[in-house]
């Protein structure tokens, strides 16, 4: 009875257990059919070979009960979610590999060496990104083929426990590759690569053969720039973008089937490399040109201004004219400033900066000298905006009767023909490799005036200088207690990482310069120095000044500026002050680092991006209009704004 019992239970048995295999065998031949199964191993094997276009059919699979079933609607929606967001709705990306050179030596086709040079292509180890309906031609390298590889058998291998609607570890992985790929600016950039491959086309000989086919090209070219314009990400570009460039497509494939000679192809690329290169360099110079042009020009509100002032001040009464405090302009105990200058704006942003910061106001006395044009201006700016307690001393460097041509030697070459000539010459963006320092500025005795600090305040023994584009943020008093061993000059060097050396800005060919300086030695900088006058006196240094003058008449030691004629004058004599005292660079550098300005006592606008300019950079323009009120009567009847 017993043995009946088993044998009817293993009856029963039999069908269960050949079902069940049955289902087994029908669940692994749905699951490895779409990618053929015969090849998988190889295929996925084949790192850095290029993967057949079939391959890439493979749909994800999705669990329906039991049983795994093909889900056509849906196609590696994890892995290509921010590729779809790029189409319009109603379309997928197009995942096909194209055929390009394997590891065995396979040679490209015409338009796919095209596409090599002018895609840009995913290398974030996810999908190729493609474009609208060309995909299927976009060429990828060995790197990309290996990540298609994996990434087609990451989609065979879903769990057996995923659910439709729940969290699949694999997409978990894939999720944050895909936002990568996804660019603010993908179709753009395909669009103007497109553009580019379209240009190459143009000048190729097989299609300016066909007078039809070109019209047609021009044509779809046009169409796209227009839709293109000035969109610099996706979502600038207008709706009809696609249709523009998915016609453009069809066009180019017509193309690639006119031309099939790669040589001619690489040969147009490397013209137009070359080409653009060119007006590359053109537009520099031309860029440098303007920008002197700029840094010349005086804005219209800055014009404006000095007539204004000067209008007022001959108005005031004589004993309205003067200055509270002038007794403490000669005391050697007070903290005294040099700053000479023809700019009002820049001269009351030095001097409420400074005072502003300082501990002692009281104590600081500004000794700002001007040229005849801006000398009523400039007192009557500071009449009426007197900077708290500190003192103000305006001059006229007209008034400095003991400076002369016979006096002084620059005075004389200021004023010949051929140094006016230099400076007035009409200029173009070709005629001169020192454009930047043609500058009438330089012809200006002003710029010269800091190698007489001791003639013109005989009765001190240290001064501070100061040039027009700077702004003081920290009290600066601390500079009259450095002990400078018996130098004249206290400046901060510009060595390190812009290496700035002797070489730069004098002539090392002439026997003079070459015997007497180190062409290596390290650059300091004009703009905040601290001189002590005293030890100026002793050594007489301003007669060195005139020898190295002198010997330079003919302008062959060196051109420019006033930097070289200091490097000579105080060569050996110079104090090097810690960087953080003055900070240079916010006139052409837009990368000066915010740590760097939050330790600097005084930071320099050097360069032609002055503040007040519109050409300033606008990241540094606000360290220098917090010093200035615009609500100001004078700056608003001149509409001055910040």
């Amino acid at each position: 009875m017993a043995r009946t019992g088993r044998s009817v239970l293993l009856l029963l048995l039999i069908p269960t257990v050949l079902s069940l295999l049955m289902l087994s065998e029908r669940r692994l031949t749905v699951a490895l059919n779409p990618i053929q199964r015969k090849d998988l191993p190889a295929e996925t094997a084949s790192q850095g070979h290029s993967v057949k276009d079939s391959k890439l059919n493979a749909l994800p699979l999705e669990p329906v009960g039991d049983v795994l079933v093909e889900e056509p609607l849906h196609v590696a929606n994890d892995l290509i979610e921010s590729a779809d967001q790029e189409l319009p709705p109603g379309r997928k990306a197009n995942r096909v590999l194209s055929e390009t050179t394997s590891g065995d030596g396979a040679v490209l086709k015409g338009g796919d060496l095209i596409d090599q040079v002018t895609r840009r292509t995913a290398q974030d180890g996810g999908l190729v990104t493609g474009s609208m309906d060309q995909q299927e031609k976009h060429t990828g390298s060995q790197q990309q083929s290996s990540s298609e590889g994996r990434s087609l058998e990451a989609i065979t291998q879903i769990p057996q426990g995923y659910q439709g609607a729940g969290k699949n570890p694999q997409k978990e992985n894939t999720d944050g590759r895909s936002k990568n790929m996804a660019s603010s600016d993908t179709r753009v950039r395909d669009i103007k690569d497109h553009l580019i491959k379209a240009k190459v086309y143009l000048g190729l000989g097989a299609i300016r053969a066909n007078p039809q086919y070109l019209r047609d090209l021009r044509h779809r070219i046009r169409e796209v720039q227009k839709v293109l314009g000035e969109a610099s990400k996706d979502s600038d570009l207008p709706k009809n973008a696609n249709e523009k460039v998915k016609a453009l497509e069809q066009t180019l494939v017509k193309g690639e089937q006119t031309q099939d000679d790669c040589s001619v192809v690489v040969k147009k690329l490397r013209a137009m490399l070359h080409s653009a290169e060119e007006q590359l360099y053109a537009q520099k110079k031309q860029t440098v040109f303007l920008t002197q042009l700029a840094a010349k020009t005086l804005p219209k509100g800055l014009h404006c201004l000095p007539l204004t002032l000067a209008n007022e001040y001959f108005s005031l009464d004589p004993s309205q004219q003067q200055f509270p405090n002038q007794e403490k302009l000669d005391d050697p105990k007070l903290y005294h400033y040099a700053l000479f200058s023809d700019n009002i704006l820049a001269t009351a942003v030095v001097v409420n900066s400074t005072v502003l910061n300082a501990k002692h106001p009281s104590r600081h006395v500004f000794h700002i000298v001007t040229d005849r044009l801006n000398y009523a201006p400039m007192r009557m700016w500071f009449l009426s905006n007197p900077p708290g307690k500190a003192t103000i001393e305006v001059q006229n460097i007209d008034e400095f009767t003991w400076l002369n041509d016979s006096s002084s030697l620059l005075l004389k070459q200021l004023g010949s023909q051929s140094m006016i000539d230099y400076y007035f010459t009409a200029q173009s963006a070709n005629s001169d490799s020192y454009l930047k320092y043609r500058n009438p500025k330089y012809l200006s005795m002003l710029n010269h005036l800091r190698f007489y600090l001791p003639e013109i305040y005989p009765k001190l023994d240290k001064m501070v200088f100061l040039d027009g584009d700077v702004v003081v943020r920290k009290d600066i008093t601390g500079l009259w207690s450095i002990d400078m061993k018996g130098k004249v000059n206290g400046a901060v060097d510009t060595c390190g990482e812009s290496f700035h050396s002797f070489d730069r800005y004098l002539n090392f060919s002439s026997p003079v310069v070459a015997k007497n300086f180190d062409p290596n030695a390290c650059v300091w900088a004009f703009g905040m120095n601290m001189f002590d006058l005293a030890e100026w006196r002793r050594q007489n240094i301003t007669e060195i000044y005139h020898f190295w003058q002198k010997l330079n008449e003919d302008g062959s030691l060196w051109k420019l500026g006033t930097l070289p004629l200091g490097l000579v004058t105080f060569w050996n004599k110079t104090f090097p002050l810690d960087r953080s005292w003055h900070v240079l660079g916010l006139g052409y550098n837009p990368h000066v680092s915010s740590g760097d300005l939050e330790r600097a006592a005084v930071i320099h606008y050097n360069g032609n991006m002055k503040p007040w300019l519109e050409i300033g950079l606008p990241k540094f323009r606000s360290y220098w209009s917090e010093y200035l009120d615009y609500d100001q009567p004078f700056l608003r009847e001149c509409n001055i704004n910040p």
